[in-house]
């Protein structure tokens, strides 16, 4: 029924979409959407078939890199999904709230988990994601000031902001696929993964198979050292 609901709403709303950037629309706004949601990236989730961007944030392209603490490029964009992955699997399902429509048609909203956490806030305060001034309004500028002066997250290291990667690989950024960690993807894991035995990241080949031992396994908090939401970042 959400889902309906919102696809008639876009239609009907089309007029008062900018050509650039999005706009909140008063009129015929769509009501909450909730359940499980799939991870498409860092700032993107679909529930029941319905994309929803978070509002007021940007998080890394899912093909960017950047440079860790050490200087070695790692593949921060996949960072983002799998912590953002990590988070929402805690505690479901997510409800967001509808905001506005992009130029993309996606529904823009502030999202939270079912423990009320909201989870543009804790991408932000993780290092996971940007405040985005332009369409924030600075409203997540002190959780970015908290995360930039504990060095978590992107700020370890030297990143490009997404829209500024972006700009700059206008010709080469891919679509997210709907599908690289979400409910599905997570069903094909765990036909091949078990949580005996025990496993250290030094026995784990992949980031996928570590984030299903942490969502999964009593044990699985071990492969999270600094409690960041990604299991045996040196596989990430």
């Amino acid at each position: 029924m959400y889902v309906t609901i919102a696809a008639v709403t876009a239609l009907a709303t089309q007029y008062f979409l900018q050509q650039d950037g999005f706009q909140a629309v008063s009129k015929w706004a769509p009501v909450p959407i909730a359940g499980v949601a799939s991870v498409i990236d860092g700032d993107t989730i679909e529930i029941r078939g319905q994309r929803i961007r978070f509002s007021g944030i940007d998080a890394p392209e899912a093909a960017q890199q950047c440079d860790d603490a050490r200087g070695f490029r790692y593949q921060c964009g996949a960072k983002s999904a799998a912590a953002l992955d990590a988070f929402l699997a805690a505690s479901r399902p997510v409800r967001c709230t509808f905001v506005a429509w992009d130029r993309y048609g996606r529904f823009v909203a502030d999202c939270s988990r079912a423990d009320g956490r909201s989870v543009a806030s804790w991408l932000v305060e993780n290092g996971q994601a940007l405040d985005w001034p332009s369409y924030s309004r600075g409203a997540y500028a002190p959780q970015q000031a908290k995360a930039e002066a504990a060095k978590v997250g992107l700020w370890a290291g030297e990143f490009e902001a997404p829209w500024d990667w972006r700009a700059a690989h206008a010709g080469n950024v891919r679509p997210a696929v709907s599908l690289p960690l979400g409910i599905i993807s997570g069903q094909k894991l765990a036909q091949s993964y078990s949580c005996q035995p025990r496993r250290t990241c030094s026995k784990i080949n992949s980031c996928d198979e570590a984030q299903w031992y942490l969502s999964n396994c009593s044990w699985g908090g071990k492969l999270d050292r600094d409690g960041d939401g990604v299991a045996c970042e040196t596989l990430c």
